[in-house]
């Protein structure tokens, strides 16, 4: 927390905003795209939909709507985009940490095995907004709007090394709790010596003197900084240890009263056996759940109620079902008519809260897929063969493509209603885990998509 604190308070949020934009700006929907990998480096280090929203929004959602994309469209895209921080390694919104703790697991090994499944998150948001891009003809931003990478990278290229010193010592299995001292004390040498070479080197130059006072000057400003970061990082471990505090009391009770067990016994009852009803329902659990209760204290509640059943009587493997239960627990983000993440865009954005939400829910629907391709390919999350999972992978990431695809009725073209059902049922066949389905899914879905792509090309021919 303490770590993610300093990176913000010293101006690394900008850094990965403004390498968004150069990297991607000059795409179709160029602002919608750099607000995804915007809100995925932010929320890697904030690890907070709410937090993510309000400080990439701030820059993304206004340069959307001047771009051509509706205000309900941008605050939804921006939601979306930020609740995918709370997944994505290495802080995952404390989620990292509590999921290591009740699996036994090493820290670095949740990090390892959430990076592919935060990836394939990014990665349908990103093709939803590619997609809309198309539909509506909008084009990029003109380079004289955009940041240089090389400008961007020379001036803030110090952020990176951080998070080498992070990745680094916790492949050295460090305890997280050293990591992040270390971490923290890293980016405050880092930031303090880089200062220190412009103030004594650079600024002379430019003209300015160095004198006693100056000196005394930025001095004071350095220490009111490092204030500001140490009490940045208290008030976001302050939220997240009330909430597990909460959760810890209605945690406690569950287990004197019985109730988890009850609660496991209905959902056998309930789905007769079937781990897809059994998935649906955790789903509405966590979906009430976060209309009272912080992510975090919703998924420690949730993982206590229904764990047991998704392990014992179902047989998912321990790691997959705690990352089912934490990425069903993100949903109160979005999903309407609780949707903090999406009210906070509709605000910044100017449209009305439930249409923004709505649209957040439909952008976010990776939360609900990748968790089910979870279950029934377990491989991609507690590993197997290796070209078994290169083979999950890819074929996940197709399937996911070519659902935001089919929900937006448009790839390279307009799609048909008959090549938006094909598409649906190959998706269903690409999750059932049997190869001989998911060969023929993976087949039926080519052959929508290069069907799409030739009519295209006719399109283009016959306007031609």
């Amino acid at each position: 927390m303490l770590f993610g604190a300093f990176l913000e308070s010293t101006g690394a949020g900008k850094f990965f905003i403004d390498m968004a934009y150069a990297a991607t700006g000059r795409q179709r929907g160029g602002p919608a795209k750099a607000a995804v990998l915007a809100s995925a480096g932010m929320g890697s280090i904030s690890g907070s939909a709410i937090a993510n929203v309000v400080t990439t929004g701030a820059f993304t959602i206004p340069l959307m709507k001047r771009l051509g994309y509706k205000p309900k469209e941008a605050g939804g895209i921006e939601a979306a985009a930020s609740t995918g921080g709370q997944i994505m390694p290495p802080l995952m919104g404390a989620g990292a940490f509590l999921i290591a703790e009740y699996t036994n697991t090493p820290y670095l090994e949740i990090v390892k095995i959430s990076i592919l499944p935060a990836i394939m998150y990014f990665a349908t948001v990103y093709l939803f907004v590619h997609i809309i891009a198309l539909k509506n003809g909008m084009q990029g931003m003109a380079r004289s709007e955009l940041p240089k990478m090389r400008q961007v990278m020379k001036e803030g290229w110090h952020f990176l090394l951080p998070l080498a010193v992070l990745v680094w010592l916790l492949a050295m299995s460090m305890s997280p709790m050293r990591v992040g001292f270390y971490a923290v004390i890293t980016m405050v040498a880092v930031a303090v010596l880089r200062y220190v070479l412009w103030f004594f080197f650079v600024a002379p130059r430019q003209g300015e003197a160095v004198t006693a006072s100056r000196i005394k000057e930025v001095a004071s400003a350095g220490l009111r900084k490092l204030v500001e970061g140490l009490e940045l990082g208290a008030r976001n471990a302050v939220s997240v240890s009330m909430a597990c505090a909460v959760a810890g009391i209605i945690v406690g009770v569950v287990g004197l009263t019985g109730l988890g067990l009850k609660f496991s016994s209905m959902m056998m009852a309930f789905s007769g056996g079937n781990i897809v009803l059994a998935l649906v329902m955790v789903l509405l659990a966590s979906l009430v759940l976060g209309m009272g209760l912080p992510v975090t204290a919703s998924y420690i509640v949730l993982i206590v109620l229904v764990g047991p059943a998704l392990t014992e009587e179902f047989g998912i493997p321990l790691l997959v079902a705690h990352l089912v239960v934490f990425w069903y627990s993100q949903d109160s983000n979005v999903t309407p008519p609780i949707a903090l993440a999406g009210f906070a865009g509709a605000a910044i954005a100017g449209s009305k809260p439930m249409e923004t939400s709505f649209q957040a829910w439909k952008f976010a629907k990776g939360l609900y897929l990748i968790p089910l391709f979870m279950v029934f390919n377990p491989e991609i999350i507690v590993g197997g063969p290796v070209p078994l999972v290169i083979w999950n992978a890819v074929i996940a990431l197709l399937a996911l493509c070519a659902f935001a695809a089919a929900l937006e009725g448009y790839l390279f073209t307009r799609m048909g209603w008959l090549s938006r059902l094909a598409i649906t049922a190959a998706i269903i066949g690409i999750f059932y885990p049997n190869l001989l389905t998911e060969v023929a899914g993976v087949v039926v879905m080519a052959v929508a998509i290069t069907a799409n792509w030739l009519a295209s090309r006719r399109d283009t021919a016959v306007a031609a």
